[in-house]
């Protein structure tokens, strides 16, 4: 299998209709799956801005022209989290912080939805805050999300006392109140996963080690959390479902500094590069036969990383390549609409590029090129 990635070749593509706003540049990375694929297999790319949020979509399946950007305003949004349903909806999961009374600050987590690619956003609601004390909720963090099989959204936040705190919708669309699912000393995002036999499970880093929350049926309430003496970077865990109903969870591990993957009754397997304090995007795809994972980062000296190797068969060897492509924040991976890997960043200019998988043997990436705005 070759395995060497191309460098990048950067170009530009111009992109379509400019966004209604005067500039297209993003403020960094939104979190989670920032680069999704819809019902028609187009790719839509979702990107942080002031004031809101930009989308850029491709104009046709695989490419390679992207209208846009288009510019979705949400006020005082301050971090945004993008994940995607198996129905194909996108929800996107925000901060928003605003002016309130006597010079103190509202907080507050808030929603909407596309239900199609290209199409308007719905209306942005409030799902409120665990913290009755803003001043009291630590530094700020991206809500954390996951959509499971049946299309309910659930959303995850470090809480009171540093627990995890969870909002889900209700099977008939209503949201439930804030539960406190205990926990403490979570440093940063938890990662979560809906897994395909209908469960959900959450990791987090905390200060005593790692912390997993499960669910022994679909739908049903929370076990846990469940502690494990390892010791991940904050920020750095991401989740992939890499057997039926089995997760690995990828994090940078806080005493070498490389990349490791784990599940649990096992022990982390350490997978080698130098990631920086970010989570990993991850995918998993056949190349040349073999199921893989792929994992992209950013490096230590702010460069995009691709790794890759066989699912779940860790011990055989991860290869790492550095893109030579700076970025902000951590990148994103998609299957486009030809089921070639797709990689997205955000430049240092603040403005999205993508490079996808060329014809051939093993994963090599074709240039890079930069979204007009």
């Amino acid at each position: 299998m070759r395995r060497r990635p191309a460098g990048p070749r950067g170009a530009s593509v111009t992109g379509g209709r400019a966004a209604e706003e005067c500039h297209g540049i993003a403020t960094g990375a939104a979190d989670g799956e920032w680069l999704t694929r819809g019902k028609d297999g187009r790719l839509t790319l979702y990107a942080p801005t002031g004031g809101g949020l930009l989308r850029w979509t491709e104009t046709t399946v695989g490419g390679p022209e992207w209208s846009g950007p288009r510019f979705v305003p949400v006020a005082g949004l301050t971090h945004l989290t993008v994940v995607q349903g198996a129905n194909t909806y996108v929800h996107f999961l925000g901060r928003r912080e605003r002016p309130g009374p006597d010079g103190g600050r509202n907080v507050d987590i808030v929603h909407a939805v596309q239900y199609q690619t290209g199409l308007a956003f719905s209306d942005w609601r409030s799902l409120g805050s665990p913290h009755r004390d803003p001043e009291k909720a630590g530094p700020p963090v991206a809500p954390s999300a996951t959509v499971a099989p049946d299309g309910t959204v659930h959303v995850f936040l470090r809480g009171e006392h540093g627990g995890l705190a969870l909002r889900r919708e209700a099977p008939n669309g209503t949201w439930r109140a804030w539960e406190n699912l205990g926990g403490g000393g979570i440093g940063a995002r938890p990662a979560a996963i809906a897994l395909t036999d209908g469960r959900i499970e959450v990791c987090a880093a905390a200060e005593t080690g790692v912390l997993v929350w499960r669910q022994p049926a679909p739908g049903g309430d929370f076990t846990g959390p469940r502690g494990f003496s390892l010791r991940p970077v904050p920020g750095t865990v991401a989740a992939l479902e890499t057997g039926p109903g089995r997760a690995t969870f990828f994090w940078t591990d806080a005493e070498s500094g490389g990349a490791a993957a784990w599940r649990a009754g096992g022990w982390p397997v350490a997978l080698g590069g130098t990631p920086a304090g970010r989570p990993y995007a991850v995918l998993r795809t056949s190349l040349d036969g073999y199921d893989c994972v792929v994992l992209a980062c950013r490096d230590r000296d702010g460069a995009a990383v691709l790794g890759m190797g066989g699912t779940e068969n860790e011990d055989a060897g991860f290869w790492w390549y550095a893109l030579a492509e700076s970025c902000q924040g951590a990148p994103a991976l998609a299957l486009d609409g030809r089921g070639r890997v797709v990689m997205a960043l955000i430049g240092t200019d603040g403005r999205p590029r993508v490079a996808r998988q060329e014809e051939g043997d093993g994963l090599a990436l074709t240039r890079w090129d930069t979204l007009g705005s």
